[in-house]
């Protein structure tokens, strides 16, 4: 192997870490392996104040412990870049940014530059909360029936095609980031990234079967398979290095320019040319006329705890919160948890809250969104009262509208939490896995597909004569709803837990059984992460049920009237940090092969 920096890869099981990263230099007489130390030093906890870490393991999960920081992430080359921004001296803002920008290179399924996302920030010393949304957005030409041919949706066109891209929003967003709220410099946080991009990282296992598994879709675009794939059009095996230089000279010009060169340079004018040339809409118009964000979060409480979470164009955050305040008077803890009636009042208040996103859930620019009505406990106590507690209930009694649009679960998310108190809860996407699977040529940049995520016949009656209306219908220079849900719960005003999840459709509820594991059944991070988990998103109407609930609990649910699929597939990834006491505590999800969390000491 080559001289410079290898990479021992490893995972969480279980919530624990079962991984040790060290640097592997050749100093000419062979390799040494060099354990990284901190590279800032940090004040000893005097001995009158000292405590030890205390966590909870009963139920056999024990998570990763740090004193001076954290870093979980869904790719662990990327986390362990993150957590050397800390060790550094960078603030939890420049190792979010690094952990992003590095994504991009060794996990193509989801990170990326080419895509868009959001993210919720704490500020120790100011004690603010900021918002930040970086969602892709719409092109200029861009109409509400795109993708429609004779009536029906093409669905190549909306999936597949460039015609599928939004405006990338992620450079911007990362960027705004950095030069706003970080300490280092927009170069210095995607030094890493260009770096790997440049001499090559070893493809990991998941990657390897991801790029496998993907390959009719990747090898069909002439630029993704030139990357992707080896020239005589075999796979990369694990261990064999990855390459990506088009990619690597994308991330220079925006170290060397900033995000101008995204937006209005070199990387703007390749993106437009690519699409002039593949009947795509994007324009160096549109590029230019790209803007993030930063909002209020929307927020609530439960129990003494404030939620922070993300407002719309996101529904996550609002509709989390409406399910939270429906079940905030239940004494769930003394039902047990996954019990039949606790996954009974999961599952009805998923179909209120799922419900009532399909109708209001969208652009805040362009549609009246009623968030304050929504997560308002008055109006929660009036859709709890309406839940049997003896019966499930058709979701046609709940809202009689169309199905929502199918999101990929293609997505990723990571948390970030250092030493001063700054927290980050960042969630990005390319929506499917490796986007649209289009390279825009000459930049390594992955497509987005996220425009699919817009309502293709929003004004089309379905089977019943309802129609869904045009909140989330596509119009020029608009951003699709989405599902993200990045959140930051606040004990007496200090972050105590940082979560979030990809999963598409999904992710609303995975966030939440995660965060109502640790808040209302007293869970260790590792054991919130791990439990299983349920999903109903009103239509259609049927559950979705990992396997680890008793077949006694399902036939329960079974004889009140709930259709479901028990243990066919698992539900999201998170990726989740509690601060306690002086100690952080972090668990990558186990349904994730590559994730890793890691302590800083």
């Amino acid at each position: 192997m080559s001289n410079g920096i290898k990479y021992l890869l490893g995972a969480i099981v279980g919530g624990a870490l079962v991984f040790m990263y060290p640097m592997l230099q050749n100093d000419g007489g062979g390799q040494q392996a060099v354990v990284k130390t901190a590279e800032i030093s940090y004040p000893r906890v005097p001995d009158s104040d000292y405590k030890l870490p205390s966590f909870s393991s009963r139920d056999g999960f024990v998570p990763v412990v740090g004193r001076h920081g954290m870093v979980s992430a869904r790719e662990s080359i990327a986390t362990e870049i993150g957590a050397d921004i800390l060790r550094k001296g960078g603030n939890a803002i420049d190792a979010a940014a690094a952990v992003g920008f590095a994504m991009a290179v060794t996990y193509p399924q989801a990170g990326n530059i080419g895509g868009g996302g959001f993210m919720v920030v704490h500020l120790a010393k100011e004690n603010k909360d900021i918002a930040i949304d970086y969602r892709e957005m719409s092109a200029g030409a861009a109409r509400h029936d795109l993708y429609v041919e004779d009536g029906k949706v093409n669905q190549t066109l909306a999936k597949y095609s460039r015609k599928s891209s939004g405006v990338p929003g992620t450079v911007a967003g990362l960027a705004l980031a950095v030069q706003k709220y970080g300490t280092m410099s927009l170069a210095d946080v995607i030094a890493p990234a260009y770096k790997l991009a440049h001499e090559g990282f070893p493809v990991y296992t998941q990657l390897e079967v991801s790029l496998a598994r993907s390959k009719e879709r990747l090898g069909a675009d002439p630029a993704a398979s030139k990357v992707f794939y080896k020239a005589d059009g075999s796979n990369y095996r694990t261990g064999e290095i990855l390459k990506q230089e088009d990619l690597a000279v994308s991330l220079k010009a925006i170290m060397d320019e900033g995000t101008s060169a995204f937006y209005t340079g070199s990387i703007a004018e390749k993106i437009a040319a690519d699409m002039a040339a593949n009947d795509g809409i994007i324009t160096m118009e549109d590029m230019a006329a790209y803007k993030v964000y930063e909002r209020e979060p929307v927020r609530g409480t439960y129990k003494g705890y404030d939620i922070v979470t993300m407002p719309p164009p996101s529904s996550g955050g609002v509709h989390m919160i409406e399910m939270m305040n429906m079940l905030e008077n239940d004494d769930l803890k003394a039902k047990g948890h996954n019990s039949a009636a606790v996954l009974h009042l999961y599952i009805e208040a998923m179909r209120q809250a799922y419900a009532d996103r399909s109708l209001y859930a969208g652009d805040p620019a362009f549609f009246d969104i009623p968030v304050a009505a929504l997560i308002d406990k008055k109006y929660a106590a009036e859709m709890r009262a309406r839940i049997p507690m003896d019966r499930a209930r058709d979701s046609s009694e709940v809202a009689p509208t169309k199905d929502l649009p199918y999101e990929s679960p293609q997505t990723t998310h990571y948390s970030v939490m250092d030493s001063e108190g700054n927290a980050v809860s960042n969630t990005y996407t390319l929506n499917f896995g490796f986007g649209n699977g289009i390279m825009a040529t000459g930049t390594g940049i992955l497509l987005n597909n996220e425009l699919d995520d817009f309502d293709a016949l929003p004004y089309e009656p379905d089977e019943n004569g309802n129609i869904s209306g045009k909140a989330n219908a596509q119009e020029p220079h608009k951003r699709p709803r989405s599902s993200m849900t990045p959140t930051i719960v606040l004990k007496d005003g200090v972050p105590f837990l940082i979560t979030g999840s990809p999963g598409g459709g999904t992710i609303i509820n995975t966030v939440f059984q995660t965060v109502m594991n640790v808040l209302e059944f007293d869970m260790n991070v590792a054991a919130a992460s791990s439990k299983a988990r349920i999903n109903h998103q009103w239509m259609p109407d049927m559950t979705t049920i990992e396997s680890g609930v008793s077949q006694d609990t399902l036939d329960i649910l079974k004889a009140m009237g709930h259709k479901f699929n028990a243990g066919e597939r698992t539900l999201g990834s998170t990726n989740s940090i509690i601060y306690e006491d002086g100690y952080y505590y972090g668990a990558a999800d186990p349904r994730s092969m590559d994730a890793l969390t890691i302590g800083i000491n």
